[in-house]
C-alpha cells in the first residue's frame, strides 16, 4: 500500500472550489450566448440558419460526452476540468473571430464545435466532483453548485448587456472574459478532493446504458435540458422578435430567466431534503410549463417577464437533481453521469435547428410553446430520481 504525507484540502475548501468552477463555466457560456444577436446580424443569418450554426456546438458536446466518463476515470476530475476549460476558451475565441472579424461562418462552426467538446467534459467532471462533495457532506447541495453556474451566467449576461449597449466588439468581449475565466478555472481545480481508491470486486460489469434507472433519469434530464436550453438559445431572440424590442431588452429577458433559475436552485436543497426529489421535481415541471405559456401568450412585457420568472423557477432543479441521482452510488458515478449527460445534451443537438425551423414558420416566440409540451414526459419520469442505496462494494 502506498501512503502519502500530503494534506488533502478541506471539504469546505473543495466545496467552494467546485462552486467557483461551476460559476466560471456559466460565465463563459453566458458570454457566448449574450452576443448571439450580434452573431446572427453580422453573419446575416435567418433563425433556421442560426439554429444550424448553433448545432455545431451541440455536436461537439454530444460526441465527447460518451467518452467523458472514461476520461475522468483515467485523468481524474481536476485534470479534466483544466483541459476542458482550455478548449472552451479556445472555442470562444474562434467563434468570435469567425462570426464578427472575418465573418466566415465555417470558422464560427469550428469554434462552437471546440467549445462544445470542452464544455461537455468540463461539465461532467465538475458534476462528478460535486456529487462526491455532496455525498461526503451527507446533504443535498448539488442544486447550489448549479446555482453557482447560474450566478456565473447572470454575471456573463450582465456584462453582455453592457458590452452590447456600448457597442464593444464581440471578439474583444470574448477575449477579456475568456482569458480571466480559464486562468481561474485551472487554478481552482487544484483544490479538488484527492481521489479515493475504491476496492471493487473484479467482475464483468454491464454497461450503464443497459440500466433502466439511468436511462429514465436521462430522459428526465433531456426534458429539463430542453426547457433550460431553449431559454439559453432562443429567449432573447424571442423577446426581440415577438415583442419587437431592441437587443438589450432581449438580453435582459434572458438575464431575468437566469436570476429566477438561480433563486430556485438556492432554495431547492431545503425543499428537496424536506419533501423528496420526486414531489419537488413534479412541481417544477408544472411551473415550467405554465411559465413558458405565459411568456408566449402574455401579450405585454410585464406579463411576459412574470412568465419568464415562473419558467426559470420551474427549470431550476431538473438538471442538477438528475446529476445527483445518476451519481448516488459512487461506484461508476462518472460513467452514469456521462450517460445521463449524453442523453440530456441531445436536447442541445436537436433543439436549436428544430426550434429555428419552427420559428421561421410560426415566429420565434410562438415556437416556444413546444417546450411546455415536454413537461408532460418530464413529470412522468421524476420517480426515477428517488435515492438508491449505495453499493456495498464501495468500501
Amino acid at each position: 500500500m502506498t501512503t502519502t504525507t500530503a494534506t488533502p484540502p478541506s471539504l469546505l475548501t473543495t466545496r467552494t472550489s467546485v462552486a467557483l468552477s461551476f460559476a466560471l463555466n456559466g460565465l463563459l457560456f453566458a458570454t457566448l450566448v449574450s452576443r448571439y444577436p450580434d452573431v446572427r446580424s453580422d453573419l446575416d443569418l435567418s433563425n433556421s440558419a442560426l439554429g444550424l450554426l448553433l448545432i455545431s456546438g451541440s455536436i461537439g458536446s454530444v460526441l465527447s460526452l460518451p467518452l467523458s466518463g472514461r476520461i475522468i476515470e483515467r485523468f481524474k476530475p481536476a485534470a479534466t476540468v483544466r483541459g476542458g476549460s482550455l478548449a472552451v476558451g479556445s472555442g470562444l475565441m474562434l467563434t468570435g473571430v469567425g462570426a464578427t472579424v472575418v465573418q466566415q461562418a465555417w470558422l464560427a462552426v469550428v469554434g462552437l464545435f471546440v467549445y462544445g467538446i470542452g464544455t461537455s467534459i468540463w461539465d461532467v467532471a465538475m458534476n462528478v466532483e460535486g456529487a462526491e462533495v455532496e455525498r461526503r457532506l451527507g446533504r443535498t447541495i448539488m442544486p447550489r453548485f448549479h446555482a453557482a453556474w447560474s450566478v456565473g451566467s447572470i454575471a456573463g449576461s450582465g456584462v453582455g448587456v453592457l458590452m452590447a449597449a456600448l457597442g464593444v466588439p464581440v471578439v474583444l468581449h470574448y477575449l477579456l472574459i475568456g482569458v480571466v475565466a480559464v486562468v481561474l478555472a485551472i487554478r481552482t481545480a487544484g483544490t479538488f478532493l484527492p481521489v479515493e481508491e475504491r476496492h471493487v470486486e473484479e467482475r464483468p460489469r454491464a454497461s450503464v446504458w443497459r440500466e433502466p434507472r439511468t436511462l429514465v433519469i436521462g430522459l428526465m434530464v433531456l426534458c429539463y435540458a430542453t426547457v433550460e436550453g431553449t431559454a439559453n438559445d432562443w429567449l432573447s431572440l424571442a423577446v426581440i422578435d415577438g415583442y419587437h424590442q431592441p437587443h438589450w431588452v432581449g438580453i435582459a429577458g434572458f438575464s431575468v430567466f437566469v436570476v429566477s433559475m438561480t433563486a430556485g436552485r438556492l432554495a431547492g436543497p431545503l425543499l428537496l431534503d424536506r419533501f423528496g426529489r420526486a414531489p419537488v421535481l413534479w412541481a417544477c415541471s408544472v411551473a415550467a410549463a405554465v411559465g413558458v405559456l405565459v411568456t408566449v401568450f402574455g401579450g405585454s412585457l410585464p406579463v411576459m417577464f412574470v412568465g419568464v420568472v415562473v419558467w426559470g423557477i420551474g427549470a431550476s432543479l431538473g438538471f442538477p437533481v438528475g446529476m445527483s441521482a445518476a451519481a448516488d452510488d459512487p461506484v461508476r458515478a462518472a460513467a452514469r453521469v456521462s450517460a445521463v449527460a449524453t442523453i440530456g445534451y441531445a436536447a442541445f443537438l436537436a433543439g436549436p435547428p428544430l426550434l429555428g425551423l419552427l420559428g421561421d414558420a410560426v415566429g420565434t416566440l410562438r415556437a416556444l410553446v413546444v417546450v411546455a409540451v415536454l413537461m408532460v414526459p418530464a413529470s412522468l419520469t421524476v420517480f426515477a430520481a428517488r435515492p438508491r442505496p449505495v453499493s456495498a462494494s464501495t468500501d
